[in-house]
């Protein structure tokens, strides 16, 4: 990571409110917030929650609830969850992402697929509706991006420039859902433009998220997307090879705070499972890692 990071104007902390946040999340929560503060950049609370079927407004309490046990503060995005419903969720930005849709269907770059999950062969789509010409507007259906081995540029915090290409399960990826709502891809592309973020913080395992995001920005020929800078950090693991999942509840911050813990427990925990020491808050979380 750079010694003298450049002056950033905004980064964000984007949890989903699908289940209690664990100490996964915590570790991506400070380590945004430090460089924040080390950068000089805003940070926004942005919670997402387009897939309504999953939103459960404890989980949208245990957001707030976490944030305030870590000592975390934001500069933009709701103050509790009424703030929140009235003005903050994804569901009031969904002219910006219906437009965003409509310009790729004028491009003619999408097309409408009936596949399920399961017809997806090792998590990779095989391509099955790519030239079926379905309607656009056929009841559920999903739009894919047609998608091809074009070379993009990743502008990274701590490895420079990385030039990268979509990985096989990320090709003709979903921008419209089923239920008529943006994907997340797309969904995470426009908020960002519209909340002026230029710096994106976010786990490793989301690396080919960031593929698939400038993916499409290049396609909606979104320049100021492109240029913006990410860092992705390494994962809290639940064991040698296994992520921890908001299924994991003894990892949960709910759990680890009922439990009598303070957040320089929650915070040496997170140090011990990356194997770094001293980690005690968030402002001394960037120079350990």
């Amino acid at each position: 990571m750079q010694a003298n990071p450049i002056h950033f104007t905004k980064t964000r902390i984007a949890p989903t409110p699908s289940g209690y946040l664990h100490l996964g999340n915590a570790l991506s929560f400070a380590l945004t917030a430090a460089l924040a503060r080390k950068s000089g950049a805003k940070v926004l609370l942005r919670i997402d929650d387009l897939d309504q079927q999953r939103v459960n407004l404890n989980y949208v309490q245990d957001i707030f609830d976490t944030l305030n046990f870590l000592n975390i503060t934001r500069d933009e995005g709701p103050r509790d969850i009424n703030d929140y419903k009235a003005n903050w969720s994804q569901l009031h930005r969904m002219e910006l992402y219906k437009d965003a849709l409509k310009q790729l269907a004028d491009h003619g770059v999408v097309f409408a697929c009936q596949c399920s999950r399961a017809q997806l062969q090792d998590g990779i789509y095989p391509g099955t509706c790519r030239n079926r010409s379905i309607p656009l507007d056929t009841p559920e259906t999903a739009w894919r991006l047609i998608t091809d081995e074009k070379e993009l540029t990743v502008k990274t915090l701590n490895k420079g420039i990385i030039k990268a290409r979509l990985p096989d399960t990320l090709k003709d990826f979903v921008v419209k859902k089923k239920d008529g709502f943006p994907a997340y891809q797309l969904a995470s592309v426009i908020d960002d433009l519209h909340f002026g973020v230029d710096l994106v913080v976010r786990g490793e395992d989301l690396y080919p998220s960031t593929i698939a995001q400038l993916y499409l920005a290049d396609v909606l020929d979104l320049v100021v997307f492109k240029n913006t800078i990410f860092h992705h950090h390494p994962l809290v693991m639940e064991g040698s090879d296994k992520k921890l999942s908001k299924s994991a509840g003894v990892t949960s911050i709910k759990y680890v705070r009922e439990q009598g813990n303070t957040a320089a427990d929650v915070y040496e925990e997170i140090g011990q499972m990356l194997g770094v020491e001293g980690l005690r808050s968030f402002e001394n979380i960037i120079t350990q890692l």
